[in-house]
């Protein structure tokens, strides 16, 4: 079933105009759409975009779309997807920005959160239960992923995520590895695991190296005078792209020494209420970097931060989904992926119990949640209709 580039930005372009609630709603509906929908990839797409997406520096959610594009039409459909994943937050953070900048209020958007919230984390147990059907198949995965699921919720460092996913694959490759052994002949496991992982590994040190060195020296307060701004914007998003693991909220912190501390583009009020803003469009809190690249630079400088932060770690994650296709096929990691399968759906439902966690508590919330969750388990319901759906119930009764 062919798959043309013109389905690929059709579909992330709605995607991204209705994937609220972070990371994971966003593959929540990619899943959907993509899965069971559109039949144009299956479960074990996603999980492996989204292992090799939470070891790699930039927006996770941004490097899976890279991987489903690259798989469904190489580098044009990755370029495609990233492209149009991003168009409708950075155009709806560009009109927040200007909003921002002219009025100094963030427009109420309070009421409609209430009311999406619990609907995306019915949406995010109902990708994880299907999910799990078709990656748990016995005792141990469950092991797995129950350990997964309680490190979620206990615990928000990156570091945990990525000890997880370590021990998923340490437990993969004992647990597993004679199953898989016999599928493939020696020769042509060295073949696919020792050659292409030494490339990709080799360039992805060097890429992250540079990245880090862009980073330290970006941090120079007069590193590059005013009049080269659009380059000073350049090499410290990028830099920022690479160097920063682990996701959205990771990177807030590091924002907020350069930006604030560092550089003083932005009060810390103006970075409190970017971050805002950032929460409030359907898109990664990378968007944030909008917000900044248009106070300082203008529409230009929007575009230059937006590019830069989104596209170095985009063409890493290229670079690895290109190898990834080699180094799967190893028996190693076959095995490996029998334990950091259960793992991600571990993720995903501990990321679900984390976003029912902070929503408001009332009668309404929960009637959205099992709603819901009835009508994308049973009526099979799209999130693209169903979270707008609920952002307008919230507004309207839970707008206090």
């Amino acid at each position: 079933m062919g798959v043309t580039l013109q389905y690929l930005f059709l579909s992330f372009v709605k995607i991204g105009s209705t994937s609220w609630g972070g990371f994971m709603a966003l593959i929540a509906v990619i899943q959907r759409q993509m899965t069971e929908k559109d039949k144009k990839l299956d479960n074990d797409i996603i999980l492996e975009g989204i292992t090799l997406a939470s070891v790699l520096p930039g927006p996770v959610a941004v490097n899976v779309v890279a991987y489903v594009g690259y798989k469904l039409r190489g580098l044009k459909g990755a370029l495609i997807s990233i492209l149009a994943i991003l168009l409708p937050s950075f155009l709806f953070m560009l009109l927040l920005s200007d909003l921002y900048l002219r009025y100094g209020n963030v427009p109420a958007f309070h009421g409609f959160f209430l009311g999406v919230m619990p609907a995306v984390a019915a949406i995010i147990v109902n990708v994880a239960m299907g999910m799990a059907k078709k990656s748990i198949t016995d005792f141990k995965q469950i092991v797995i992923a129950s350990v997964a699921i309680i490190a979620g919720i206990f615990s928000k460092s990156y570091w945990i995520t990525l000890l997880v996913l370590l021990l998923s694959t340490l437990a993969g490759n004992i647990l597993y590895q004679k199953k898989t052994i016999d599928k493939k002949e020696d020769a042509k496991e060295e073949e696919f695991s020792t050659v292409p992982l030494k490339k990709v590994l080799i360039v992805a040190a060097v890429v992250v190296l540079v990245g880090v060195i862009f980073y330290e020296t970006a941090t120079w307060t007069n590193f590059i005078s005013f009049p080269l701004l659009q380059k000073k914007i350049a090499i410290t998003f990028s830099a920022i792209s690479l160097t920063q693991f682990g996701g959205g909220y990771v990177i807030i912190p590091s924002m907020q020494k350069i930006f604030v501390d560092a550089f003083g583009w932005l009060s810390a009020k103006e970075f409190t209420d970017a971050v805002a803003m950032g929460q409030i469009t359907p898109g990664p809190i990378f968007v944030v970097a909008t917000f900044i690249g248009y106070k300082m630079a203008g529409f230009i400088g929007a575009l230059n931060a937006t590019i830069s932060v989104f596209l170095p770690s985009g063409l890493l994650m290229i670079l690895c989904s290109h190898y990834f296709s080699y180094i799967k096929k190893s028996t190693i990691v076959a095995a490996v992926f029998q334990g950091i399968k259960p793992a991600v759906v571990g993720m995903i439902f501990s990321a679900a119990v984390t976003i029912a966690k902070g929503c408001e508590m009332s009668v309404i919330s929960l009637v959205i949640f099992i709603a819901t969750l009835v009508l994308s388990v049973k009526f099979k319901l799209n999130p693209v209709y169903l979270i707008p759906a609920t952002g307008i119930i919230g507004m309207i009764f839970l707008k206090n």
